[in-house]
């Protein structure tokens, strides 16, 4: 079984006796997976996601922990909405670990009650699906967090530099005749971020980098000792702009499909500990903000019940050691775990198909370009401290 960090070879006798027994022949198993950006509507937005259906879709997908963005409405930027979410999600399967908003109702100006959201035990700070562009506001938010050793997690892009644009900036975008995204208005924010947190000190980790400049830049950073961690969203490894061509607006997302070489960029971050982690940017939107004209449709991707049928399709090139190090061991760095105990576990098939469609979907959303499709690989147990489940066929 492989945990993270290496090969541990589990004692076939042990003499007890148990209520049920599992043949778990040819299956894999690791630590229980983290994602640490996933999308919950509720409050407000429960048509999207609820509570209770995100629950179901992370225990679905082998998932014993989950970052929860704080793009909901109202933002989560108070005790009552932090208090509101531990209430109602206590009696879940997975563990929802809040990120709080940075600034109010997450649009870069007023700072939130940071020192009374840390008093209800959230330490991961950020605005989510909107990026902290105001340099001075970033500043501040870093220096805030030192007080309590906080994390800020941002996606860094230029909000100005990104405007009106709806794909990655290159020959797909002019051939298409969509106004383009350049890579320039991420690299040009990480490295601005960057040099503020050189500035500043604390902890920054950068989401859903998608650009070779993103993945030199923060390579850097962390040689020069900075305390500087990323991931990437997995399916900016499924798909390069090329994909775009039909206008198919459940591959809109943010930030873009970039090109092949971006691709090869991030694979050789991975490779190479510049990327710890790969979450599933789970953001799911409703059925009328998808079926419209490409410009004009949200962004977003529901990815956490095709998160392993993508693992399974990544494994020659990326192996299973690698792929499972980035959702268990690189994630508790990132957030810093104390956890020393083996206490989770998630058991998955990675031959297994099975069809992805209206009865098997556990979300309230169906935005992805994989629905009504058969795929392969299934998670089939998973263990959360005392909790278990078997995830049925």
């Amino acid at each position: 079984m492989y945990d993270g960090e290496q090969i541990q070879v589990l004692n076939p006798k042990i003499d007890k006796e148990f209520d049920e027994e599992f043949d778990c022949a040819d299956l894999l198993a690791s630590k229980g997976w983290i994602d640490l950006r996933c999308m919950c509507g509720e409050p407000g937005l429960e048509f999207k996601e609820s509570i209770e259906s995100l629950g179901a879709v992370l225990q679905e997908s082998g998932f014993c922990k989950g970052v929860l963005m704080p793009n909901t409405e109202p933002s989560i930027q108070s005790k009552n909405e932090v208090q509101f979410l531990k209430n109602r999600s206590q009696n879940l399967f997975s563990d929802f670990l809040i990120q709080g908003a940075a600034t109010k109702n997450n649009e870069g100006e007023d700072f939130t009650e940071i020192l009374d959201l840390h008093n209800e035990g959230v330490t991961i700070f950020g605005d989510g699906i909107k990026p902290l562009s105001n340099p001075d506001r970033l500043l501040k938010v870093l220096q805030y967090l030192q007080k309590f050793d906080g994390t800020l997690f941002d996606q860094s892009y230029d909000p100005l530099i990104a405007l009106f644009g709806h794909v990655h900036e290159g020959t797909t975008s002019t051939i298409i005749g969509v106004k383009g995204i350049p890579s320039l208005s991420e690299e040009l924010a990480v490295r601005r971020n960057v040099e503020i947190l050189r500035y500043t000190g604390g902890r920054m980790h950068f989401q859903t980098i998608s650009t070779k400049g993103a993945v030199d830049i923060i390579r850097e950073a962390k040689k020069d000792g900075l305390n500087v961690t990323a991931d990437i969203s997995i399916f900016q490894l499924m798909f390069s702009d090329e994909d775009l061509i039909d206008f198919d607006t459940n591959l809109k997302v943010m930030p873009p499909f970039r090109s092949k070489s971006d691709r090869e960029a991030l694979i050789g971050g991975l490779k190479d500990g510049t990327i710890d982690a790969i979450v599933s940017n789970h953001q799911p939107q409703d059925k009328d903000s998808k079926h419209m004209e490409f410009d004009l449709a949200s962004f977003g991707m529901i990815g956490l019940q095709t998160f392993l049928p993508a693992m399974v399709k990544l494994s020659l090139e990326l192996t299973w050691p690698l792929l499972i190090q980035k959702i268990t061991s690189g994630p508790e760095r990132v957030l810093r775990s104390k956890e020393t105990k083996f206490n989770t576990l998630t058991v998955f098939d990675p031959e297994l198909d099975w069809d992805y469609n209206l009865s098997s979907n556990k979300s309230n959303s169906s935005n992805s370009p994989w629905f009504d499709q058969k795929l392969t690989g299934k998670v089939k147990y998973v263990v959360n401290g005392a909790k278990f489940v078997k995830i049925h066929e």
